[in-house]
């Protein structure tokens, strides 16, 4: 690790230790040595030599210190070490690994266990800054290779199924369903490699049961990838497997590694007993997984029904917005109605009103026409007027005055609201109208006396 805090950040990550000022004190009387100050702090025995490399107890993992006396293997329980891997391999396929590591360490009757928390891969590709020496497709294109010359060199019934796509995405499809990445290294010039592909990989027992729990991912130390992952596990004999999952920021964790030739059977007892031991780390990040799914599920259905019930409020709002702006409209138009009545009302009112006066106006000018009514004499005639409500009006007039006069009269009464009428007299039936206008009563045969009616005009 580059720096002071991202050594203690893992270390306390690894021992579940929260005190940041204990951490330091532990990491300082190492000298700062990661690995070291890990191995120390979980030790309790002294390390073995097996070729098989188990707990992180190989010797890529000493102090740097010739001093120190040698450190005692971890005990029983999953045990592992981080691999930063290079830039070429991190950035020729997904990218950088991203995520968290959270490591319990509990300790019961001289057994410690360990038990990893959420692991997290990035999907993003690494920066421009990272120059890529492999390219995605060549990648891929070294693995399918691989997996090619396998199956002509071995056959392509009973063997792993290796995937034909680079280290990350391998790692990342590991991650995706929750499995550890079996890792085989292929050195085709070493003089095991032929027994041990044919008698231990292509072993039926063995293809099933590493088919069946396990991602694997092959490659060639002649190829870069293959080179670039032998580098990085420090692997020193072949045949090589190891099993790995993913770590963070750039690095995986190793849990077991076995150099030289073995057995269908010894294969799977390493297998299995790591199997066994990471199975609590795979179910929690499953179900951690599983977890974080249903929440988020329940945050989509959470924010569905907040959203609907936000579409449905606004609705409802638009709604009431709409009902009151419809209600405004119909009350401004029942109210510019009102008033255009009103208005009607009064100009009738008033229109009304000037007619009256100017028909009383009228009626007093006709009866000022009129002059005094003359009493009774030989050339005084009596002119009996009924209208069609009833109504008998009785007045003398000279003889001498014009059928006009008794229009003039008849308007001047008050008592009939038609502007167009004639005087008839019935016995015998007589029209006086436009044409008789300026007869005298004597002329017209009204004298001495005459009774004449109303007729409307239809």
């Amino acid at each position: 690790m580059a720096d002071v805090s991202d050594k203690l950040a893992y270390f306390q990550a690894i021992t579940g230790l929260e005190d940041p000022d204990l951490c330091s004190e532990i990491l300082a009387a190492h000298d700062w040595d990661l690995e070291l100050a890990i191995s120390s702090f979980t030790s309790t025995s002294n390390p073995t030599t097996d070729t098989t490399t188990h707990r992180g107890g190989d010797n890529n993992f000493q102090s740097s210190s010739q001093s120190e006396p040698p450190l005692p293997p971890p005990p029983p329980g999953l045990a592992w070490k981080l691999i930063k891997l290079p830039v070429s391999v991190i950035s020729g396929s997904l990218g950088l690994i991203t995520g968290a590591i959270g490591l319990g360490l509990w300790a019961a009757g001289g057994v410690l266990s360990y038990s990893l928390g959420f692991m997290g891969l990035g999907s993003g590709p690494s920066s421009s800054a990272s120059a890529p020496l492999v390219s995605v497709s060549a990648a891929t294109t070294e693995a399918m290779d691989f997996v090619a010359a396998f199956e002509r060199d071995y056959g392509n019934t009973t063997k792993p199924n290796f995937v034909s796509e680079g280290f990350m995405d391998a790692l990342q499809r590991s991650r995706n369903s929750f499995k550890l990445l079996f890792v085989y290294l292929h050195s085709p010039d070493h003089p095991d490699t032929p027994s041990f592909c044919r008698r231990t990989l292509c072993s039926e027992t063995f293809v099933e049961f590493v088919n069946q729990n396990f991602v694997c991912w092959g490659g060639s130390i002649r190829a870069s990838e293959g080179f670039k992952m032998s580098n990085s596990l420090k692997a020193s004999r072949f045949p090589f497997c190891a099993l790995v999952m993913a770590a963070t920021n750039q690095r995986i964790a190793l849990l077991q590694q076995v150099e030289g030739p073995k057995s269908p059977e010894e294969m799977l007892v390493t297998l299995q007993r790591v199997l066994e031991e990471s199975s609590p780390v795979l179910v929690a990040a499953r179900l951690d997984a599983e977890e974080r799914r249903n929440n988020m599920r329940l945050r989509e259905e959470q924010d569905a029904a907040y959203r609907a019930a936000l579409e449905a409020d606004q609705a409802r709002e638009r709604q009431r917005r709409e009902e009151e702006e419809r209600l405004a409209r119909e009350a401004a138009e029942a109210e510019r109605k009102r008033k255009e009545e009103e208005e009607a009302r009064e100009r009738a009112a008033q229109e009304a009103a000037e007619k009256q006066a100017a028909l009383a106006k009228l009626r007093q000018e006709k009866a000022q026409s009129l002059g005094e009514e003359p009493e009774k004499g030989p050339n005084v005639t009596q002119v009996l007027v009924r209208f069609p409500n009833g109504v008998r009006k009785e007045r003398r007039f000279n003889s001498t005055v014009t059928i006009q006069s008794l229009y003039d009269y008849v308007d001047s009464l008050d008592c009939l609201e038609a502007e167009s009428y004639s005087l008839v007299s019935n016995f015998p039936r007589v029209v006086y109208g436009q044409e008789k206008l300026t007869l005298s009563l004597k002329e017209a045969g009204l004298h001495p006396q005459a009774s004449l009616f109303v007729e409307l005009s239809s």
